[in-house]
């Protein structure tokens, strides 16, 4: 497989930047393993844009051969996927993966506030009606096309008396920021928290915890912390190889190497925790230090069924027009 991929000599990626669980080193390390040149695309973009791309750029060598997508979208796409099953296939719970192995869950982490130190402490959501955090707030993606910015959503509704079932309270805050100024339409990034424009970020661990270093030199002391108020919210994202890939070959050899030892300890390196944890635990092949670093929460995190993901994806389309995060 890998060598059929060197052959083809590149696989295409979308939507991986390289600070963002540490997709860098995956990148680096894939190409170095395999000789197979990645072309990184677009990395910013959200999951909807990625699919998007692939419906654009179909047929011109240029399209994305692998997807990494919110569950948010995947569920909506199936139809663009290929089935693979990686060779560790059996190490993923059957509820992480769909069963001919049209997408298999690869990593996640837990919805977080980043903030800089500077602001004050922030430990809740509640803190950030603050009016003293006016321009200040940042949600990462627009909910109905970014899995960051739907579970955003989430935690704000499981902090204001809402659940899975319902995110109605996650709206009626999220808007209430809005209305007052806090929230504002912009979509975070390290340039955008680096220049102080985001100062306050709601988004995933991996991301915000790797803006500590980033930031440290900068001499901005940047915090991360899942909120009190609410109960921890994880979402998994997905890797799927596009059924129409210009690479067939390299696409599978990259979903062989993300789901091996190697692949998922450079995700757990990144902050964010593999889907293979469990197994690799109990292999003693998981990076402990690394899963020390990350010091996920005691209590087990609210992750969303697909019902619940598709009955608040329906509200949102409905009820997410007050504001519109570019």
């Amino acid at each position: 497989m890998c060598a059929a991929g060197k052959a083809e000599g590149q696989v295409n990626l979308i939507a991986t930047p390289p600070d963002w669980a540490n997709y860098g080193q995956m990148i680096n390390d894939f190409q170095t393993k395999y000789g197979i040149k990645v072309q990184s695309d677009q990395p910013d973009v959200d999951s909807q844009a990625e699919i998007n791309a692939a419906t654009q750029l179909k047929g011109t060598g240029r399209q994305p051969d692998i997807f990494d997508l919110g569950s948010v979208v995947a569920g909506a796409h199936t139809d663009m996927f290929a089935p693979y099953q990686a060779a560790t296939w059996a190490d993923i719970p059957d509820a992480n993966k769909e069963s001919t192995g049209l997408w298999t869950n690869n990593y996640t982490g837990f919805e977080t506030i980043g903030y800089d130190g500077s602001l004050g402490t922030i430990t809740k959501m509640a803190d950030l009606a603050d009016p003293k955090y006016k321009g200040k707030v940042a949600l990462n993606g627009d909910p109905l096309k970014a899995s960051a910015g739907f579970n955003g959503v989430v935690m704000a509704s499981l902090a204001n008396g809402g659940s899975a079932d319902d995110i109605k309270p996650g709206v009626d805050f999220m808007k209430k920021l809005s209305d007052m100024g806090n929230l504002i339409p912009v979509d975070p990034n390290p340039a955008t928290i680096a220049s102080g424009q985001t100062p306050i970020v709601i988004d995933w661990t991996y991301n915000n915890a790797a803006q500590i270093a980033a930031l440290k030199p900068k001499g901005i002391d940047w915090k991360v912390v899942v909120p009190a108020d609410a109960a921890p919210v994880a979402a998994f994202y997905n890797s799927a190889i596009n059924k129409d890939a210009a690479h067939p070959a390299a696409a599978r050899c990259w979903i062989e190497y993300i789901f091996s030892d190697a692949g998922q300890n450079t995700w757990l390196k990144g902050f964010a925790l593999p889907v293979r944890l469990a197994a690799m635990t109990k292999a003693e092949a998981l990076d402990t230090a690394a899963l020390a670093a990350i010091n996920p929460p005691a209590v087990a995190p609210v992750q969303l069924t697909q019902a619940q993901i598709d009955k608040a994806t329906a509200y949102l389309k409905d009820n997410w027009k007050f504001i519109t995060i570019k």
